[in-house]
């Protein structure tokens, strides 16, 4: 077998060479995304498969295509997108292709998934390895029937020659294509031409997971493997002072109760009895400086905060002149909780690590995160560390960090033998990290004709990169804290965002659209507030302010039209909008919404209709769960969400006082994709920062009231 590397762009796609074996592409990411796998093949006399780039296409003799992925599959259908991508461009039947997870491997770069990028960032170079399949496919026909490469065309899984008729497929010719050089430059299909690209497409994992043959982390067993629950500081920055490990010795199935870094660990022959046995322990913890901490001091501290000059973040003109000058001023107020992340599956980590090798299986956005974490800990090269990423139970961001999987690699490492550590739903409410709280002041000056000339928004929160390295902030701006209030498609003559970093010691981290999920709320908000006070539709008021964004105005139009914007509603409901602007994910969504507010301030959605330009929607299916997953998660965030601190530690503990949107208060929701031929953009988080504002908005249309702080709560 020869195997061949080059890093230049030019030369991303390389062939590896296997007697009988086919033609196998490697294709290199932005992110050189790259996993190893090595599968053993029946032929004894053939070596196993090369090493891989992170996402690559193999062509059996049988026909058969493997494109093996380096992203992590949460839900949110990257194992179809992608494969998607390099068959249309490849022109491969459809139901012959296999999607494999890569193993991680520290050398081959990040494949980190996050950040809705999964997609957009593969789109490019992941059509261009199609495309060289296909013509060496047809180059390998050519040379087959001696005729010029020009006459032949390709049909799903074949080659035809279009003036004698011939065929030959795909499986016939792997091993001769897998001869000829591969083509820089690539001729790509016109989209007029997809066969695959912007179908409705069913999605590849869904018969493993219906037929609970797909291994989730909390499926995975090891032989001789342990199972691990550990005790955790109940309050932030606790230390361990000791413990007594007389009462969980006496459950049965408890083998051994053992001091970690994390906390303290019982390691057992089943979950159960490991669960038990740490809640039979007793343990003294000094529970240090933040044993007083609540809630209400936070605020405290954010509101103090709020009173200092901020880092501008961006500024456009001069706001602040241009307040004073104003014909009318409105200012406002918002904030916004923690929030966990509720993952349906919690954390959960499975890890073996020997004297020279380290194996981990964990459900994880970061695998060669978690490879780097467990090399470090274990004392071992990356290369000696193998991680499985299974298929995760939600992520949202949570299961971007590697707290979780550390927590098994020492586990396993002071047990000496592979250990299984399982979080209840209790310690992942309590234990986990959570979306930054904030504070959001915001001013707006309109002139006599209602226009708006100015507007300021100081955002005060605490720095997700600060709080993981104090002092990282460069002139003070946390840039992703400032996402979804900098580059708005409103065009604004005096603009100005700051931000005032407000450090608290509770753990934070990404969360679903993160920091949008609050800036948007606080924006578009106050956008309707600027529109009463301008006497103009909320509608109209946005569509004036967006006339540079004419992505942004379609949206909204299409929203507005699928709704009825202004059309009469039955008696009891009332409507309110809401935009996002493209932020990271470079997606324009709106959302326009119809409610109802019962007796006793109960709040009703009834309906969502949501507009979406994602440039070309790789799959429709998929984007239509996107954001509908989006719109059920910020409602819960809105309607319901809340994490509350008293004496250091996490308040709720389960859904019972974290609640989720439950089955009856789904609203109706229509999704509408508006046609593009732009570069696909992501669509696993835009669809949730719009989505409180159109309620809070729609709120203030039945009521009259301003609802400032999420959960939304009316007053009597």
């Amino acid at each position: 077998m020869t195997t061949i590397f080059a890093m230049k762009r030019r030369d991303f796609l390389k062939t590896a060479t296997t007697a009988g074996a086919g033609l196998v592409l490697g294709i290199y990411l932005p992110e050189k995304v790259l996993g190893n796998v090595m599968a053993a093949h029946p032929d004894p006399v053939t070596p196993p498969e090369p090493f891989a780039p992170n996402a690559w296409l193999r062509i059996a003799p049988s026909g058969e295509v493997t494109i093996t992925l380096a992203k992590s599959e949460m839900g949110q259908g990257v194992y179809t997108a992608l494969p998607m991508i390099v068959a249309e461009e490849l022109d491969a039947d459809w139901s012959k292709v296999h999607v494999e997870q890569a193993l991680a491997d520290g050398k081959y770069g990040g494949m980190g998934t996050g950040g809705s990028t999964s997609v957009r960032t593969s789109w490019e170079p992941l059509r261009m390895a199609g495309a060289a399949g296909r013509a060496m496919l047809i180059a390998a026909a050519a040379k087959k029937w001696g005729v010029d490469p020009s006459t032949c065309e390709t049909e799903p899984g074949f080659v035809h020659h279009r003036l004698s008729g011939r065929s030959v497929s795909y499986g016939d010719l792997a091993e001769e294509a897998s001869k000829l050089p591969v083509p820089e430059k690539p001729k790509l299909k016109y989209p007029k031409d997809f066969r695959i690209v912007g179908k409705r497409t069913l999605r590849l994992d869904t018969p493993d997971k219906v037929g609970g043959k797909a291994v989730f982390g909390m499926d995975v067993r090891v032989p001789g493997m342990l199972y691990g629950a550990i005790a955790r500081p109940p309050v932030f920055g606790a230390k361990l002072v000791s413990f007594n490990d007389a009462g969980a010795k006496k459950i049965e199935g408890v083998i051994a109760v053992r001091q970690v870094p994390e906390g303290v660990a019982v390691f057992a022959d089943n979950t159960w009895s490991a669960f038990q046995g740490r809640d039979a322990l007793s343990i003294t913890w000094d529970e240090g400086p933040n044993a007083g901490l609540t809630s209400a001091k936070i605020e405290e501290w954010l509101v103090a905060a709020s009173n200092k000059p901020g880092a501008v973040a961006e500024e456009t003109g001069d706001a602040m002149k241009a307040l004073k000058a104003s014909y009318k001023k409105i200012d406002a107020v918002y904030d916004a909780p923690f929030l966990a992340h509720a993952t349906m599956e919690p954390m959960n980590c499975t890890a073996d690590v020997r004297k020279d090798h380290c194996v981990v299986w964990a459900p994880t956005q970061d695998p060669q995160g978690v490879q780097r974490s467990a090399a470090s800990i274990a004392g071992l090269k990356p290369e000696q560390v193998t991680v499985h990423t299974t298929y995760l139970g939600g992520g949202f961001g949570r299961r971007y960090d590697h707290d979780f999987t550390n927590e098994a690699i020492h586990c396993s490492m002071e047990i000496g033998a592979p250990v299984k550590v399982t979080w209840t739903r209790e310690d992942d409410m309590r234990f986990g990290k959570y979306r930054p709280v904030s504070r959001h002041l915001l001013s707006g000056g309109l002139d006599a004709r209602g226009n708006l000339e100015s507007l300021t928004h100081k955002i005060v929160a605490p720095s997700i990169g600060d709080q993981q390295q104090p002092g990282s902030l460069k002139g003070g701006v946390d840039h992703s804290a400032v996402e979804g209030a900098v580059e708005i498609p409103y065009d604004i003559p005096n603009l100005r965002v700051e931000f005032l970093l407000a450090p608290t010691p509770v753990p934070i981290w990404f969360w679903r659209s993160v920091y949008p999920s609050q800036n948007v709320f606080a924006l578009e908000c106050f956008i309707d507030e600027l529109a009463v006070a301008a006497k103009k539709d909320p509608l109209a008021f946005r569509l004036g302010l967006a006339e540079k964004s004419p992505r942004m105005k379609e949206v909204l139009k299409a929203v507005a039209e699928r709704s009825g914007w202004g059309s009469p509603l039955p008696a009891g409901r009332f409507r309110g909008i809401a935009c996002a602007p493209p932020a990271f994910f470079r997606t324009y969504v709106a959302h326009a919404v119809e409610i109802s507010v019962a007796s006793g301030n109960t709040i009703r959605v009834h309906r969502v209709v949501s507009a979406v330009d994602c440039g070309t929607a790789i799959n429709p299916e998929t984007v239509e769960a996107q954001i509908e997953g989006s719109i059920v998660y910020g409602l819960s965030a809105a309607l319901k969400g809340q994490i509350t601190i008293d004496k250091g530690r996490v308040v709720q503990g389960n859904f019972d006082d974290y609640p989720l949107l439950t089955i009856d208060e789904m609203p109706a929701i229509e999704v509408h994709i508006i046609p593009s031929a732009e570069t696909p953009s992501g669509t696993g988080e835009p669809g949730l920062p719009p989505i409180a504002p159109a309620v809070a908005n729609a709120i203030f249309a039945a009521t009259g009231q301003r609802v400032r702080q999420m959960p939304f709560r009316l007053e009597s």
